[in-house]
């Protein structure tokens, strides 16, 4: 029987695709690229070319990557016992590739001697950037390592990739294993009918009469922000807040604990190996940001101007829940008493706004925002080879050409990770002949599905999202750097890379890109003006307190990797950072790094800040079109030309100059937080 990892395809052929295939496929394509590189080292040429060298790596590269994105992307959102197995088996394999080929010597003298010829002068100014790219991360992969120390950083990769994929794993299972089964409808008291259809929606499945409880998260916003209940509430912010942990309901059962404290002992073990004093400082030398004093001072300047109005915020809150008859406020009552609150303040609700965004008016006012801004058409297509039903297709369209695609999978589920993610899985490059390959993005959200014959109605925050995984989307699609080592966001600067999908979430603000996105599910009908006028009043609500959430979890991870413990716990290093900058401390109970599969199983280890560091960029460049008009074809194709055009192919801030005319300022993102002025 054929492999369909082995075979050439277009697109991924997902229903052929069986765990037994992954790893002899896998091995295959490691064992014929290990193969081509030595002969292609063994050709020793007196002087290397681009054509000679790079574009025969760039095949090896494209091969494995082609089978490896869709054994990666169906692990996360169809995962099974047998996937996950296959998958794991082959971390150690392709870590250690990867290791052989940034410690290959014979492969770093020929990067080198392109690097240092003649030719080099005549290679554009893209090729140039990626080869010494390439020289600083062999650098980085302990080429200049003696033998035992080049063996170690082998050992710590490969074990950091496995503990990784194991701390990802186990939120996917903490977050499965807790379902609370409810049979009196009055315990459910507050909760709006899309979330009761969803509970008894997710209760069928699994064989139930009445409703269902879940951790996923449209089922956790739903009770902790509705539910009249307290005690409901409590219990099911103790499970969220405890998942993978040594407390809870299921203490100990998936505790990411352990994990967490090796996973940080080799980071700084590897850091140091490398001659950083610590991790944060090896993930640095691929940042825009310059120093870990850096980033400490511009989160802590971010949260010093930030805790008066979070601190007003809380006390607005708390004074409100005492009217209402909570004297004590918890971390479980924040999310209820903070939409009774905005409901009382601006008399609107995320679920007063549902109606209006049903899902695809939302997708084709997006797309019409990026035509506008881009000259690009988004186009369905009906008959693909899908992973599962949700799945769908679209094609960029620019000038009656097919320029990429892109895969959509929307909504929450059973064997799915959590959160929202755009993952490329086929760069935009020129290919020898001539003919240009185009980008393939897959993007992923985990919004609340289509219930009781209704369409999926989003909130207002699942839009905002819906921009933001766009926006990375777009970056990866509408490159116009023919290497895919530059292409898209390949090669750009992790704290740069949220710049275009922040910038995207500003059109879910604007009344003309509203005017676009909106029309109720049943009559059409626009945005009502009231509605309208209350929700943009609403924006700023409790920004302070999100602004500091954020500020909170950056400086946690930065101070986790920047200064190591001092001999504390990881929970000890999260209290002092709440100490410093939080207002209303969660229970002891709380575990929220356990689950923080950003910084231990994701790229945003120290640098996480880079949300942000890229918010600066995004606030600042999107100032220009409120200056200019904010579907100005002119401003957007300009946007395009420096900033999605680009990838990775200049420096960030070079881009940045190139677009805004000047570094970027602060001043926008305050203003667009609201968070100038004085404290209310």
């Amino acid at each position: 029987m054929s492999n369909p990892l082995l075979q050439d395809y277009d697109l991924p052929p997902f229903s052929a695709i069986r765990a037994e295939h992954v790893k002899p496929a896998i091995e295959q394509i490691l064992a014929d690229n290990r193969a081509q590189i030595h002969a292609l080292l063994a050709t020793s040429p007196t002087e290397w070319t681009w054509e000679d060298l790079m574009e025969p790596l760039d095949e090896t590269g494209e091969r494995l990557s082609r089978a490896w994105s869709p054994v990666g992307h169906m692990n996360s959102v169809v995962n099974t016992p047998e996937l996950r197995d296959a998958y794991n088996s082959c971390l150690p394999m392709l870590s250690e590739y990867f290791t052989e080929l940034g410690q290959n010597q014979a492969l770093f003298e020929a990067y080198t001697q392109l690097a240092e010829s003649d030719r080099f002068a005549e290679l554009d100014g893209t090729q140039q950037m990626i080869i010494n790219k390439a020289l600083r991360d062999f650098r980085l992969s302990g080429i200049a390592l003696p033998p035992a120390q080049q063996k170690r950083y082998g050992e710590l990769q490969m074990r950091l990739s496995e503990l990784q994929s194991k701390f990802s794993n186990q939120v996917m299972d903490a977050t499965q294993a807790w379902t609370r089964h409810i049979t009196d409808r009055s315990v459910l008291a507050g909760l709006p009918e899309s979330a009761l259809d969803q509970a008894r929606q997710a209760a069928e499945a699994k064989g139930l009469d009445g409703w269902l409880i879940t951790l996923e998260f449209p089922s956790y916003y739903a009770v902790m922000t509705y539910a009249d209940d307290r005690a409901l509430r409590q219990e099911l912010y103790t499970a969220y807040s405890t998942r993978a942990s040594d407390q809870g309901p299921n203490a100990g059962e998936f505790d990411n604990g352990p994990l967490i404290d090796e996973i940080l002992a080799l980071r700084l073990e590897l850091a140091e190996l490398l001659g950083y004093a610590s991790f944060a400082e090896l993930s640095l030398a691929t940042k825009m940001a310059e120093s870990t004093d850096q980033v400490l001072g511009f989160l802590r300047d971010l949260a010093s101007r930030s805790k008066p109005f979070a601190e007003a915020d809380l006390q607005s809150l708390r004074e409100f829940a005492a009217e209402h008859g909570c004297d004590a406020l918890q971390t479980w009552d924040v999310g209820y008493y903070s939409e009774k609150l905005r409901q009382h303040r601006y008399a609107i609700s995320q679920e007063a706004l549902r109606p209006y965004f049903p899902i695809n008016r939302v997708l084709d006012g997006m797309f019409a925002v990026a035509e506008r801004l881009y000259g690009v058409q988004m186009r369905e297509v009906a008959e693909f080879d899908r992973w599962h039903p949700d799945a769908r297709l679209f094609e960029v369209v620019e000038e009656g050409q097919v320029i990429g695609r892109f895969f959509l999978d929307l909504y929450a589920r059973s064997n799915k990770r959590g959160g929202a993610w755009m993952d490329g899985f086929r760069d935009r490059r020129r290919l020898p002949g001539g003919v240009v390959q185009t980008p393939v993005a897959y993007l992923v959200c985990n919004f609340t599905p289509a219930v009781g014959g209704k369409p999926a109605l989003l909130t207002h925050d699942e839009v905002t999202t819906m921009f933001h995984e766009f926006g990375h989307g777009l970056h990866h699609l509408l490159t116009r750097v023919d290497y895919s080592a530059a292409s898209g966001i390949n090669g750009v600067a992790w704290d740069a890379v949220e710049l275009p999908s922040q910038f995207m979430e500003n059109w879910c603000w604007e009344p003309e890109g509203l005017a676009l996105i909106s029309g109720h599910y049943e009559t059409g009908e626009a945005l009502p003006q009231d509605l309208l006028e209350k929700m943009l009043a609403a924006r700023n609500f409790q920004s302070g307190l999100g602004m500091l959430r954020q500020l909170e979890f950056s400086l946690f991870d930065f101070e986790l990797h920047a200064q190591g413990r001092g001999g504390r716990s990881v929970q000890q290093v999260l209290d002092a950072v709440r100490d410093e900058v939080s207002v209303l401390r969660p229970p002891a109970s709380n575990r929220f790094q356990n689950g923080f599969a950003h910084i231990f199983a994701g790229g945003y280890a120290a640098g996480y800040y880079s949300y942000k560091w890229a918010e600066v960029l995004s606030s600042d460049a999107f100032s220009r079109f409120e200056e200019e008009g904010v579907l100005n074809p002119e401003t957007g194709r300009a946007f395009r030309e420096h900033i999605l055009g680009k990838g990775g192919s200049r420096e960030p801030m070079e881009l940045f100059v190139a677009f805004r005319g000047r570094e970027p300022s602060i001043d926008a993102l305050l203003r667009h937080s609201g968070l100038t002025g004085e404290a209310a």
